[in-house]
């Protein structure tokens, strides 16, 4: 363990049940609350919200399969390794934990929480539900593709245009940056897991835990749509819609978003 001065900040190496190793961060204080990242993510995703909560929580954040520092996939990735992994930083944590990822992250939550993960509550901002099986597989051959030849901004803006579906004026504002190769690494696994997964919402109807679903007033189609399917799947799970705010509101509006799951846990917590 590495110990920091910023919020008490220690590091962490788990070990997932298939000796994977992840490399995990926790700071704060309190009832544990476990943060799981979106695609081209990692250990810093959550750094505009991880010192909003860690006032009254025991923060944990870590890098997903994939994403450096942790280990790289040996083969290509599924829903199931993330859940174990995640599994193993429940246990980490001291067994349980409230839960609350975004957007892949987000899925990763669902499928630990149907599966019987040790979750306290649940948290999802915006999981791209829609974003699965055949549907991705197209977009997945071309991310590959790119990423083999070294254009990550090109494998990037296939990965925004074709899976989050970002639209076109959007896109176009947005930074041309080249990107991080080993987050594009990560996305690229991400692409795997969702390529070989279904859009079945009825599932998610078993998680019995208090749930949240979050979303951004403004994020763009299909999500608002999918977002109605899944409040519908999970008739008891409550709901927030931050107004302004679109799919980036971790970083455009972390004040905002810290505060709606801070109240959510005090209320459902």
């Amino acid at each position: 363990m590495s110990f920091t001065a910023y919020h008490r900040r220690v590091e962490i190496t788990v070990r997932a049940a298939d000796g994977t190793r992840l490399v995990a961060r926790r700071t704060g204080r309190g009832a544990p609350v476990v943060l799981v990242h979106g695609s081209a993510g990692g250990l810093d995703s959550w750094d505009p919200i991880t010192p909003l909560l860690d006032d009254e929580f025991e923060v944990w954040v870590y890098a997903r399969r994939g994403y450096p520092p942790s280990d790289d996939c040996e083969q290509p990735k599924t829903y199931a390794d993330d859940v174990a992994d995640l599994r193993a930083v429940l246990a980490a944590a001291g067994g349980s934990a409230h839960v609350a990822g975004a957007s892949y992250g987000g899925t990763v939550a669902l499928r630990a929480a149907v599966a019987g993960a040790a979750l306290r509550t649940l948290v999802v901002f915006e999981p791209p539900l829609f974003a699965a099986g055949p549907a991705v597989a197209s977009a997945l051959a071309g991310f590959r593709e790119l990423l083999a030849a070294g254009d990550v901004a090109g494998a990037n803006r296939v990965f925004a245009a074709q899976v989050a579906r970002v639209p076109a004026p959007i896109l176009a504002a947005l930074p041309d940056a080249g990107g991080d190769p080993g987050e594009a690494v990560g996305s690229l696994h991400d692409l795997e897991a969702m390529a070989a997964d279904t859009p079945d919402l009825s599932r998610w109807a078993s998680i019995a835990i208090p749930a949240l679903i979050m979303q951004g007033s403004d994020t763009w189609a299909p999500m608002p749509s999918t977002m109605d399917s899944l409040a519908a799947a999970m008739p008891a799970a409550a709901r927030a819609i931050l107004p302004g705010q679109s799919h980036f509101a971790t970083h455009t509006a972390p004040g905002l978003f810290a505060r709606t799951i801070r109240d959510f846990l005090h209320e459902r917590g």
